[in-house]
């Protein structure tokens, strides 16, 4: 059985020291499930542009539904500077008035989300009214059986707690990084450990899994009262970007084969010390990573 999932949001050239590289959290993310086995695509918006030309030539060898890239002749394609600062670490620079920010809400883009299994959406795609609109109706649009993830990847400063609040109504679940967390503890007075305030969020938000992600320091699932708690393993990083991207497709595919959470836990770890050992947000998978998904 192959799974339906999108990325809904953001897609752009992430402009990298080492070159050019297609980036934005949802098209990652949908890049990473296809790889593990999905029928993943995304919905966004590029210009009339030789950079939106390029994603659509991408996206067409990747198999993604074209119909689902909405083209706009206003505005260019998206474009982030990203500068790597210690322990590769990324520093963004993220370029405004650009097409993602004006997605809409088209006859293509709500029948696209009727059937899906999964849906992942960030704040950063959320960052103007017009695709915030966009998103959540979009999102709300998916069937009531689909997991609706919400990857916060909290950028600079776009993003607001009204933006947070109303995307964790609409998920079920939430994933961040210990960078994160503290804000979210800070805008919701939440109190206690790491675990506790995740659990926190769960009850409150009615979300059924909460993954925290703390880089070196591995990961915490909590589902439902359940918590695994997964270490990480030395890697040699080359840089983190799309780690967190990865990570959360693998945690999806592992909630769609319905594994237990300590084993969604340990792959998602290693899908992601993966891709911190490559350069680039999206680089092959090994088969063996894969094969952890399949039926």
């Amino acid at each position: 059985m192959s799974f339906g999932l999108l990325g809904i949001g953001e897609v752009l050239w992430d402009l990298l020291p080492s070159g050019p590289q297609l980036g934005g959290a949802p098209a990652n993310f949908a890049f990473h499930a296809r790889a593990l086995g999905a029928a993943a695509g995304v919905i966004s918006r590029v210009g009339r542009d030789q950079n939106g030309d390029r994603i659509r030539e991408r996206f067409a060898a990747a198999g993604f539904r074209l119909g689902d890239l909405q083209v706009d002749d206003a505005v260019p394609t998206g474009t982030v500077t990203v500068a790597l600062g210690a322990a590769g670490i990324p520093e963004y620079t993220i370029h405004e008035n650009v097409a993602w920010d004006r997605l809409a809400v088209t006859s293509a883009a709500r029948s696209g989300v009727e059937n899906l299994d999964a849906i992942c959406f960030g704040s950063l795609g959320q960052r103007t009214p017009v695709a915030r609109l966009a998103i959540q109706t979009l999102v709300a649009a998916t069937s009531l059986r689909a997991w609706r993830i919400f990857d916060i990847n909290l950028r600079q400063h776009y993003f607001s707690r009204s933006v947070i609040e109303d995307s964790l109504k609409l998920a079920n679940v939430l994933k961040l990084n210990d960078a994160e967390l503290p804000v979210l503890a800070g805008m919701f007075r939440l109190a206690g450990s790491p675990a506790e305030q995740i659990a926190t969020l769960g009850l409150q938000f009615d979300l059924r899994v909460v993954a925290l992600t703390r880089g070196p320091a591995g990961s915490l699932l909590w589902r439902e009262g359940e918590f695994a708690d997964c270490p990480s393993a030395p890697v040699e990083v080359v840089d983190t970007v799309g780690a967190g991207d990865a990570f959360t497709a693998a945690l999806v595919m592992g909630l769609l084969r319905n594994l237990q959470l300590a084993e969604i836990n340990a792959g998602a770890n290693e899908v992601a010390r993966f891709v911190c050992s490559q350069a680039g947000a999206t680089p092959s998978l090994p088969s063996a990573l894969a094969r952890r998904y399949a039926d």
